[in-house]
């Protein structure tokens, strides 16, 4: 790895959490844990059916507590202790898998199972419980709580802070993820125009493989701590 490379940006999807037992977001067969996203991920679904929008988050959260993170979430964790230069590591996932392993520099853009949004004046909070739908707000008093999630329609978290990452980014690596959901699938053009190295590791060729300038295929428990390694020498 070019020794040139100061500053790195590391984009996670569902692929690196597969790996400790979670459900990637959408399966083979369109479905996330059984639901069709539009029916749990959406604005329109939690106005439409709150009970099982809120039961299934809960359900998600409580599968936390069953897996731990693996040797790519560890790997990465100790690329965050070490590097010396800036390094973001921006989530796909709402688990807490990189909190787990010890990262630091770390934005979850999708929001957070273990947490819960106010609808009312935005105040979040941590949340390790079932969360009813008719819970208050810490904060306001509003019974407006609801699941910290980024639901399909909404603005993810940080992208101001994201883009400043990927513009000053020497190095760009995209780790399990599917290359099909915007704005995160657009990163690497972001990052290759701001003329940082693009690396791709995942298990299968994404739907943005052909931006990358590089591609490695495999399981992110051998690829990351490899490529960590490398990073490191």
């Amino acid at each position: 790895m070019n020794h040139d490379i100061q500053n790195i940006v590391i984009l996670t999807g569902a692929g690196i959490s597969a790996e400790s037992g979670l459900a990637t977001f959408r399966g083979p067969d369109g479905l996330w844990e059984g639901h069709r996203v539009e029916d749990v991920c959406t604005p329109e679904a939690l106005a439409r059916d709150p009970v099982l929008v809120y039961r299934f988050y809960d359900e998600r959260r409580a599968k936390l507590a069953e897996v731990q993170p693996n040797a790519a979430h560890q790997a990465l964790a100790a690329l965050d202790a070490a590097w010396p230069g800036e390094l973001l590591i921006v989530t796909q996932n709402v688990d807490d898998l990189h909190e787990r392993a010890g990262a630091k520099r770390l934005i979850h853009m999708h929001g957070e199972l273990k947490s819960a949004l106010c609808a009312a004046c935005g105040k979040a909070r941590a949340w390790a419980d079932p969360l009813p739908p008719a819970s208050p707000c810490d904060g306001c008093g509003r019974v407006a709580l609801r699941p910290d999630i980024v639901f399909f329609g909404e603005m993810p978290y940080e992208m101001d802070a994201i883009d400043a990452a990927l513009r000053d980014a020497d190095l760009f690596v995209s780790i399990g993820t599917s290359g099909a959901v915007y704005p995160a699938a657009g990163f690497v053009q972001t990052a290759r125009y701001a003329g940082a190295r693009t690396l791709e590791l995942n298990l299968d060729p994404s739907a943005g493989s052909v931006y990358f300038e590089e591609s490695r295929l495999g399981p992110a428990s051998l690829l990351v701590p490899a490529l960590v390694e490398e990073l490191l020498a």
